[in-house]
């Protein structure tokens, strides 16, 4: 087993107490190693080369140097990707950001992942969307029949 040293701010270690007497986790450790066996689970199981949509949320403390430069940049470095972006001003300093992307799997979570560690950034939340490009030979309404692409939600990766 391995030792690490974390450092928490008072409001989270006092959620991580909470979470410990909810549960009934003897110690900190033992709380933090299943939340950290929780989170990491929810990560397997994506092709990397899958296409999806992902949607990325969390709060922006708008106040750390250069953040609210550096996530509208991170999003124009990727304008492949973006499909939309949305930034909800709570407080002064605090919004709560969100950016609907498109692409492959690994990239979409690439781009959030970097989102997450960003300082100032917390509440990050990545939800993917499986899609599959569908091209099929149709018409709308009373237009002549047309190759085109559409994407199709599937119920899984």
């Amino acid at each position: 087993m391995q030792r690490t040293t974390i450092t928490l701010d008072d409001d989270l270690a006092a959620d991580l107490d909470a979470y410990m007497q909810a549960t009934g986790a003897m110690s900190r450790s033992e709380a933090i190693r299943d939340l950290v066996r929780r989170g990491l689970s929810t990560r397997s199981g994506r092709p990397a080369e899958a296409h999806c949509f992902g949607i990325a949320s969390c709060t922006v403390d708008q106040a750390v140097r250069n953040l609210a430069a550096r996530v509208p940049q991170g999003r124009l470095e990727r304008h492949d990707q973006t499909v939309a972006a949305l930034s909800v001003p709570l407080d002064h300093t605090t919004s709560i950001d969100i950016a609907v992307m498109r692409g492959h799997v690994a990239d979409v979570s690439a781009y959030a992942e970097a989102l997450f560690l960003e300082r100032g950034v917390m509440h990050g939340a990545l939800n993917l969307i499986p899609v599959v490009e569908d091209k099929v030979p149709h018409s709308h309404a009373e237009g002549t029949g047309t190759a085109h692409t559409h994407l199709r939600v599937r119920s899984g990766f």
